[in-house]
């Protein structure tokens, strides 16, 4: 459920897909109010990513506390109604291909002069400039070209990942860049221009394995951590899996030896310090590995969390949802669509202890909103209906 952390903040959100949605949705989970406009007649793509009769659930989920105004950019009077959102706005978030904004007379130094108070963010693949400034770009580039996707899969047998891991790192990126203007704006009384891409934030995200290569010019693999971080996953003889991560205090390698009763292997000399387990992972992975298959996962996790190792079952989503943790937490809620029924997301991911929440508010259809944000804007209804027999704007009936 939202919180009224920054109810006073007005979005408007010309983005689609994830990322710059959700930017705003982080926003709007802290009492933004976030207006999302969507191009006529069909609005985000990312509404029918999933087979639905509404939405998808991929666009549901990041949609959740928004209002949905169908407007066409491209025709005067859809840039207009636009122009006047944004004069009254806080925050205005774009995720097109560079220069699109500018073409539409949306830039930064075309909304500037009407709102000094903007914090303008841009999101793009590569960056606003640059070789790469015209490159198409979705997660799969920016996980592969960051170096993220090298650092997660077998180069030998390469896989995309089942996450739009970089997608949503820049979305988060953004979301921190917008509050860091708002907080500079409390102080100066101006906005500011934000921008990330794909490719900036994912780096910035694995910062800690660049900084190894550039001290050391060893090329990381999808391994070189897991030795260092002493981390395993096995599968039970249940064939469910597990994993387990030691890290440095020797105390969870020695509860290790003592849960799977192996004590003798502290003084194996591959195994007998934290250097040689690192150089030597590969075979200490393949002595816990036989260890760990002649017993269930639940079996084993028992004796391992009585003798305090840092372990825990691998879920799957299901097995997530129904842990006794995460319902103890809270952490599913439940929102009623007069349409689309009732609708089941995870919920924010941090908690306030002092800050009023307020009820959730379901992803909007496309259009839902339309009539009532242009009737905020001064439109009559006939104004609105005539908008919507030229196809400027998409209302949604009764």
């Amino acid at each position: 459920m939202p919180v009224s952390a920054i109810t006073d903040i007005t979005v408007v959100e010309c983005s689609t897909f994830v990322t710059g949605p959700y930017a705003t949705a982080l926003l709007a989970d802290l009492g933004a109010r976030v207006i999302k406009i969507e191009a006529p007649p069909e609005g985000d793509p990312y509404r029918y990513f999933a087979p639905d009769p509404h939405f998808s659930p991929n666009f549901a989920h990041l949609n959740r506390n928004k209002e949905s105004l169908a407007l066409d950019l491209k025709a005067k009077e859809g840039k207009e109604i636009c122009t006047e959102l944004i004069k009254k706005a806080d925050v205005f978030v774009e995720n097109f291909r560079p220069g699109t904004a500018e073409r539409l007379g949306l830039g930064f130094e075309e909304l500037r002069p009407l709102n000094r108070g903007l914090v303008y963010c841009s999101i793009s693949a590569f960056g606003r400039s640059g070789p790469y400034v015209d490159k198409p770009g979705f997660d799969t580039l920016g996980q592969a070209m960051s170096g993220l996707l090298s650092v997660l899969t077998d180069l030998d047998d390469p896989r995309v990942m089942g996450i739009a891991l970089s997608d949503y790192i820049t979305g988060l990126s953004a979301g921190y860049g917008i509050l860091g203007a708002l907080l500079a704006r409390e102080r100066t009384g101006d906005g500011s221009r934000v921008e990330t891409s794909l490719l900036q934030a994912t780096l910035a995200f694995i910062g800690e394995t660049a900084a190894g290569y550039l001290r050391t010019g060893e090329i990381p693999d999808r391994i070189a951590r897991v030795k260092n971080a002493h981390a395993f996953a096995f599968l039970a003889k249940d064939r469910l899996p597990l994993v387990i991560h030691c890290s440095v205090p020797e105390k969870f390698w020695l509860g290790l030896l003592q849960a799977v009763d192996r004590k003798e292997l502290a003084e194996d000399k591959r195994f007998r310090s934290r250097n040689s387990r690192r150089d030597n992972y590969a075979d200490l992975h393949a002595e816990l590995a036989a260890i760990f298959s002649t017993g269930t996962r639940d079996e084993w996790l028992k004796r391992l969390e009585e003798n305090d190792v840092p372990a825990g079952p691998l879920y799957n989503m299901a097995e997530v949802l129904g842990d006794p943790q995460v319902k103890h937490l809270g952490l599913v809620e439940e929102i009623k669509h007069p349409k689309a029924g009732a609708l089941k997301f995870v919920s924010s991911a941090v908690n306030y202890a002092d800050l009023p929440r307020k009820r959730a508010s379901a992803p909007p259809l496309l259009g839902e909103q339309t009539t009532a944000i242009l009737t905020e804007l001064g439109y009559s209804q006939a104004a609105v209906e005539e908008l919507a027999r030229q196809g400027v704007v998409k209302v949604v009936q009764g």
